[in-house]
């Protein structure tokens, strides 16, 4: 295999007059929006009334960026026969996206759905200490959530559903028989 000298220079200067010909695309970013994915990731949205206080979220975040502040608080209980109640109420709930990297671990291990991806990317701060943000700004970011996808209309029913149905579909077979006089 004799190669001409220089062939892979003439190759290289080949693609760059190509890529010189031809036109750019510039994204005109301030002026004009990108087109995002429908479910793209841009920061962490909280539904605050979801929260639960568990610190689930904050537990497992690699990056300890979540902060909770929280006090129990005492519900009467009605009947005064009862004991009273108590729950968690949340006093603080705040990421510091200086720090966070974006892992998505935090929505992934909230079991009461009060984490999302919201879209908004446009968040940025002069100061690095101002990138921690409360409460109020994450519930903002709330509003810009897409709904999830429809289900597959051809996918199979899942596994508690059918379970359910099933054990009402034998309960009112039972309560049928039974109005109609058949023993069973």
């Amino acid at each position: 295999m004799n190669k001409l000298p220089g062939a892979g220079l003439a190759k290289g200067l080949a693609v760059t007059l190509r890529t010189m010909t031809r036109r750019s695309i510039t994204a005109q970013y301030p002026d004009v929006q990108p087109e995002l994915p429908p479910r793209s990731r841009g920061v962490i949205a909280l539904l605050e009334e979801n929260c639960t206080v568990c610190m689930l979220c904050a537990r497992e975040c690699p990056d300890w960026c979540i902060y909770i502040d929280s006090h129990k608080e005492t519900l009467p209980a009605a009947d005064p026969n009862a004991r009273a109640r108590t729950r968690n109420v949340l006093d603080r709930f705040a990421i510091d996206f200086s720090l966070c990297m974006y892992c998505g671990i935090c929505i992934e291990v909230c079991p009461f759905d009060a984490l999302f991806w919201s879209p908004e990317f446009e968040y940025a701060e002069t100061d690095i200490l101002e990138l921690t943000h409360e409460r109020e700004r994450l519930r903002e970011w709330m509003w810009t959530v897409p709904p999830p996808p429809a289900h597959d209309p051809g996918a199979e029913e899942p596994k508690e559903i059918a379970t359910a149905r099933k054990a009402a579909e034998k309960l009112a077979a039972a309560a049928e028989a039974a109005a109609g006089g058949d023993p069973a």
